[in-house]
């Protein structure tokens, strides 16, 4: 029996940015470590887990950071749906002090500075959570 609560390693299994993605696309992760009860395995590394978007803000002007966050949903153990919970948020650097320089310095020019967008390459760590009490058997 996994328990709810347990700890689930996964890892980004694509590039995600705040530039490109939009709210609600799917996202994929890789399993990566084998999960275990005990000593026994009951999913191997590298199974997939899925989740989607749930804000992408590209980042604007005035040094207004971008803005990226993503729902974990379940991870696929065979027919069987681990439900998992969690959630990565990340927010860009604010580049508003250099901004503000900027304009002092160069007038409106500097308003044309932006902030930093998003940038989650594939293989970026990320710890999830059984969200409810599943039985598994032994992985083969």
């Amino acid at each position: 029996m996994l328990k709810e609560g347990e700890d689930v390693p996964l890892t980004f299994a694509q590039d995600l940015s705040s530039k490109t993605a939009a709210e609600g696309d799917p996202v994929a992760f890789s399993l990566a470590e084998d999960l275990k009860v005990g000593n026994v395995v009951v999913a191997k590394a590298g199974i997939h887990a899925f989740g989607e978007v749930t804000n992408a803000k590209k980042a604007g002007m005035m040094g207004k950071p971008g803005d990226l966050s993503v729902r974990l949903d379940y991870l696929k153990v065979g027919d069987t749906k681990i439900h998992l919970r969690g959630t990565k948020g990340k927010e860009g650097n604010s580049a508003t002090t250099s901004t503000v320089a900027l304009t002092v310095l160069f007038g409106p020019i500097g308003l044309i500075k932006h902030g930093h967008d998003i940038d989650i390459k594939q293989g970026t760590a990320l710890k999830a959570y059984v969200s409810d009490d599943v039985a598994l058997p032994p992985a083969p």
